[in-house]
């Protein structure tokens, strides 16, 4: 693409001819636009008459939304005619003191406009909460009768009296002793293996001839026999109209004596009233008895004990005593242990905050 070609510039005429007028042909466009669309007096306007103060009174928001929330809607206005229906405690606004009265008013009228007409029937208001306290139940977290830090005998001290510590002991190698009967009482497992002899194969064929082969082949001969003994004494017998009524009479007779018997068992009842009446209250008494002693076990059980909350059982710790040759009588001489965090751990499963678990090795 070659320059554009250049005018001649040689006069005033030619430099007239060359000068560019783009911008005032624009400008001249825009204003006849603004004229035409009134956009042109607005410049020229001053800012008094183009603004102003809004001096009255604004409707709040809030009275706006409750201006079109007090539009009742079709099925809205169902719902009102019947007066079982509450509306949703959620949606409900709060309203002045005369709309209320207007409202209780309107409910009474189609109370007892509904009440007039089905006279015959009674409706229940299954939706009244009248008298009914609505508040939030917080839930109890059960109480456990064990404390949260229990204080051990005397005798687990660092320097306790001879016979406390003497008792203590004592305590301690019970509960051990009892462990290790419990133990040795236990079923014991099933071997994996069962020791024995193994048989040769000749003492094998001694063992398999004459296993009760004779017996069975005499047991069957006899019950042969004794069925064709039983075939020939079968008879077919006439049954007569006399043995019939002397069998009807019998018949009679027993049932008869059923009813006289059943008869005097209702008498020797109704005699013994008063027996049966003291060993009814002997039978409650004794019941009553063992629900108190239940109650009192389970207290005691879960003393000692918590509840069964998983599939291991509260195991409880070792009672912490010195020995004899352990006890120093100064704290500084005191033999450290670290059973804190397991003491604290155990007052836990022993209170049921914590499920029990079973005592995992560790490996080596």
């Amino acid at each position: 693409m070659g320059k554009a070609a250049k005018g001649s510039r040689k006069g005033k005429k030619a430099w007239r001819a060359n000068i560019k007028t783009d911008d005032i042909d624009e400008y001249f466009e825009k204003t006849t636009k603004d004229a035409l669309s009134g956009a042109a007096s607005l410049t020229s306007l001053p800012s008094d008459s183009l603004f102003y103060v809004d001096k009255s009174t604004d409707i709040p928001v809030k009275r706006k939304i409750e201006k079109k929330r007090e539009k009742v809607l079709h099925y809205e206005s169902l719902l009102q005619r019947n007066p079982f229906v509450q509306p949703v405690p959620s949606s409900t606004l709060k309203k002045s003191k005369k709309k209320r009265k207007e409202i209780l008013k309107e409910k009474i009228e189609t109370q007892n406009a509904s009440k007039g007409e089905d006279s015959a029937t009674t409706l229940h208001d299954i939706w009244n909460e009248k008298g009914e306290v609505h508040a939030k139940v917080k839930k109890k977290s059960p109480t456990s009768l064990i404390p949260a830090v229990e204080v051990e005998p005397p005798g687990c001290s660092f320097n306790p009296p001879f016979e406390a510590h003497q008792d203590s002991l004592a305590r301690a190698v019970a509960d051990e002793m009892q462990k290790i009967y419990k133990k040795e009482l236990e079923p014991q497992p099933v071997p994996p293996t069962v020791t024995g002899e193994i048989v040769a194969e000749e003492d094998k064929f001694f063992l398999d001839a004459d296993g009760g082969n004779e017996s069975d082949v005499e047991e069957g001969e006899g019950d042969v026999g004794d069925e064709l003994h039983a075939q020939r004494k079968v008879k077919l017998k006439m049954v007569t109209r006399a043995e019939r009524n002397r069998r009807a009479r019998h018949k009679e007779q027993l049932k008869a004596e059923a009813e006289a018997e059943k008869l005097e068992n209702l008498n020797k009842e109704i005699d013994s009233l008063p027996d049966i009446l003291k060993d009814i209250a002997k039978e409650d008494e004794e019941k009553h008895r063992r629900h108190t002693r239940r109650v009192v076990a389970k207290q005691e059980r879960l003393k000692a004990a918590p509840p069964r909350l998983g599939k291991h059982k509260f195991e409880p710790a070792p009672l912490q005593v010195l020995l004899t040759e352990e006890i120093s009588g100064s704290l500084r001489k005191l033999k450290g242990c670290c059973t804190l965090a397991r003491d604290r751990f155990k007052s836990l499963e022993k209170r049921g905050l914590v499920v029990p678990r079973a005592e995992g090795r560790r490996e080596k």
